[in-house]
């Protein structure tokens, strides 16, 4: 029998918190080895795309993918325990994708941004995404403003509100994405084909989070946000070669080495700091893995077996 979970159950069940320490725990894994993960496939027809997404961790014991058929909005984890060799649950996994995404972005800054009292977060994009975005890192450092660049009005209001509800941190609106990439902490959270944060925004010190080039028709980043950077880490080295906009041309020109491009794993299972200085510039290229998903969907399970939770499928 495997669990059906539901996404009111993923949103009862996992926090932010949660989150966070799920991805970090995987990405622990995945840089001592214990881990895998496989790149996202995309398979295109007339009429639809689905996208699957493997991954899993031999610390938690748990292994599946995620799968999400665009045209219908249907995004699910299907999650396996290794040692009880079963199809342990089917998740429905949309809040759960953007929870998760948040909290890699939180994962990245605890261990990237720079630790001073009352930083500010700047903020490109204001759809929902964003939202985890900004309450995973203001989990993660101690933020005292957040100020918040998009281009429609409405949901630049309604982030604001969210915001200020959910993190207790005022948010301050502002009238272009200058202003927003001057913070310290950075967050390009859009679905951009050209750059919409430019490096000499950029101030010493800052670390940005740039989670929207997951294509390569996709860019939040110009050449000089890149090349600015003194240290740059990805979540995977061979989903960034297949999607990242952001990082093509750099590759493809030899400015950046991605076989020496380290993965947050390595940054956590390592230990050390990529920073070398308190004015280095930190930039981690998020693309979204399936890891993540098994990972987050593991607590979710986890959680619901605890709590009694879920419904029962003979499958």
């Amino acid at each position: 029998m495997a669990l059906l979970l539901t996404e009111q159950d993923v949103r009862d069940l996992a926090s932010m918190e949660d989150a966070i320490g799920a991805l970090e725990s995987a990405h622990k894994s995945q840089g001592a080895g214990r881990a895998v993960n496989d790149p996202r496939r995309r398979l295109r027809a007339p009429h639809g795309a689905v996208a699957i997404m493997p991954g899993g961790d031999a610390e938690t014991g748990y292994l599946g993918f995620k799968t999400a058929f665009y045209a219908a909005g249907a995004v699910h984890v299907l999650l396996y325990d290794m040692n009880e060799r079963k199809l342990a649950a089917i998740v429905q996994a949309n809040w759960l994708g953007t929870l998760r995404t948040g909290a890699a972005s939180g994962v990245a800054t605890k261990y990237m941004a720079r630790e001073t009292e009352g930083q500010t977060v700047g903020i490109i994009g204001t759809g929902t995404q964003a939202r985890t975005q900004v309450t995973a890192v203001c989990a993660v450092r101690n933020v005292s403003r957040v100020l918040a660049y998009g281009r429609d009005e409405n949901r630049r209001q309604a982030f604001a509100e969210s915001i200020s509800e959910r993190a207790g941190v005022p948010v301050e609106l502002v009238d272009n994405g200058q202003a927003a990439g001057e913070a310290d902490i950075v967050i390009a959270a859009t679905n951009a084909s050209s750059p919409v944060l430019e490096g000499a925004w950029l101030k010493p010190g800052a670390h940005v989070n740039a989670i929207g080039s997951n294509s390569l028709l996709r860019r939040e980043l110009d050449m000089e946000a890149v090349t600015r950077a003194d240290a740059i880490v990805v979540d995977d080295r061979e989903q960034t070669a297949l999607e990242s906009g952001d990082l093509q041309e750099p590759i493809e020109r030899g400015i950046v080495d991605l076989a020496r491009l380290p993965e947050l794993g390595d940054v956590i299972a390592g230990g050390e700091s990529v920073r070398r200085s308190d004015n280095d510039i930190t930039l981690f290229e998020s693309h979204g893995i399936g890891l993540w998903d098994v990972a987050l969907a593991t607590h979710v399970y986890r959680a619901a077996v605890a709590q009694e939770r879920g419904n029962e499928v003979d499958i």
